[in-house]
């Protein structure tokens, strides 16, 4: 039987579709602030390009920001931070520690060594910095697709420091830069340093440790990774689909309750 796993995010939405403990669907859409309607849409489009009904669908979970959102599809949710961890999991079955960097808020989870459980987290959902959309701002300000930023960065030789840790006075201070003459790749360096610098606080306050998974959507970007692990001083690791892994999770957690006889 198939499980689906939706990943409601205040950005983008994605969805799982799994049989057997094996992925063989994946989908995403922008959220665009209508949570159901976008649920819904990645839902019937699943089914429709694997040739399945709703009757085919043993369980179905959902997590993230609009978890509750599709209690017309289920009202069986599951927090982020579990839905994380069991997908962060999937792909590395002894990880102890995780970095989710979404598009509106960035989550650090440590996990017990021995039994794999979550024993701790922190989680900044109050600012936009160190997020995925600070780095959009930042994009914007510098009048260049989200998608080059990464890349622009790696090309810095003398990266700039960004003092200001709110997005807003981060813009302004980026704008600045740029009226300077400051070259974008150098300003691109320091915005990704600057995310850097406050996701390293969060993992540093609760002290996870190697092997550490990175996942979410801002995971696609190189510069951050590299950012990261020279701030930390330590190697992470990106899964596949590492957008992904909160979907995947909440379809992995819908197979395991379905075989428990839970839903």
């Amino acid at each position: 039987m198939h499980t689906v796993g939706i990943d409601i995010g205040s950005l983008a939405t994605k969805i799982v579709l799994m049989k057997d403990g094996k992925i063989k669907a994946l989908l995403q859409n922008r959220s665009l602030h209508n949570f159901t309607a976008i649920g819904t849409q990645l839902f019937n489009q699943i089914l429709k390009d694997n040739n399945l009904t709703s009757d085919d669908i043993g369980n179905i979970y959902s997590t993230g920001y609009g978890r509750h959102s599709i209690s017309k599809l289920t009202s069986n949710i599951i927090t982020e931070i579990s839905a994380h961890a069991r997908g962060a999991q999937y792909f590395y079955p002894k990880v102890q520690g995780i970095i989710d960097i979404g598009g509106q808020d960035s989550k650090v989870i440590k996990l017990n060594p021995k039994s794999f459980m979550v024993i701790d987290f922190q989680m900044n959902d109050k600012c936009a910095a160190g997020t995925g959309r600070f780095l959009e701002v930042m994009a914007d300000a510098l009048d260049i697709p989200i998608e080059n930023l990464g890349n622009l960065a790696l090309q810095s030789k003398s990266p700039i420091q960004i003092s200001s840790t709110c997005t807003v006075f981060a813009e302004s201070e980026v704008i600045g830069h740029f009226a300077q003459g400051t070259v974008k790749q150098d300003i691109a360096a320091g915005i990704h340093n600057s995310i850097a610098k406050r996701v390293a606080s969060m993992v540093k306050r609760i002290q996870i440790v190697e092997p550490i998974v990175f996942c979410g959507g801002v995971a696609l970007n190189p510069a951050v990774k590299i950012a990261l692990e020279n701030e930390l001083k330590l190697k992470l690791l990106v899964p596949k689909y590492p957008q992904y892994i909160g979907a995947i999770g909440a379809a992995l957690i819908a197979k395991e309750r379905l075989k428990n006889g839970r839903v």
